[in-house]
């Protein structure tokens, strides 16, 4: 699907708040809520909207601790992969988990109310799989965060 300049408003705009109001979002675009309704249903169609979600605060909810870990492995292998892949997934502070290119094989970014609620995670990630290699560090401060995408490189 090709977005036009519309389009990436309104991507923009749900982005942002994918709360605000058809109107508001079809006033944003300058056009009425119907034709941005359709380009709206277009966008989720054709999956550049995966899904929309509501952003929790972290802190709030007791899990204010960003861990990012880093993990090699002398496994490389897709049975090996796939069990990895899985047990990782059935861990639900693992926020994120990226096969990497390098000096690494794995990244994870994890969410944990503390060292301790760490050490807990770190336990049953090592019963997951095995590992050669798992090194951890802690983010002092959060500098950015965002979970819009920039729109302009669309197609």
């Amino acid at each position: 699907m090709k977005i036009d300049k519309i389009d990436g408003k309104i991507l923009e705009i749900l982005q942002k708040d994918s709360a605000t109001a058809l109107d508001e979002v079809a006033r944003q675009v300058h056009l009425t809520p119907t034709p941005t309704w359709r380009r709206i249903q277009k966008l989720e169609a054709a999956g550049i909207i995966e899904r929309r979600v509501a952003l929790c605060n972290a802190d709030r909810l007791g899990v204010g601790v960003t861990v990012f870990v880093t993990l090699k492995t002398a496994q490389h292998n897709a049975a090996w992969l796939d069990k990895f892949a899985r047990g990782v997934r059935d861990i639900p502070e693992v926020m994120e988990f990226y096969r990497m290119s390098g000096e690494i094989d794995y990244l994870l970014k994890i969410v944990v109310p503390d060292i301790r609620g760490y050490d807990a995670v770190y336990k049953r990630l090592i019963k997951v799989a095995e590992l050669s290699d798992v090194s951890s560090s802690f983010a002092m401060e959060r500098i950015k965060y965002t979970t819009a995408l920039p729109v302009e490189y669309a197609p």
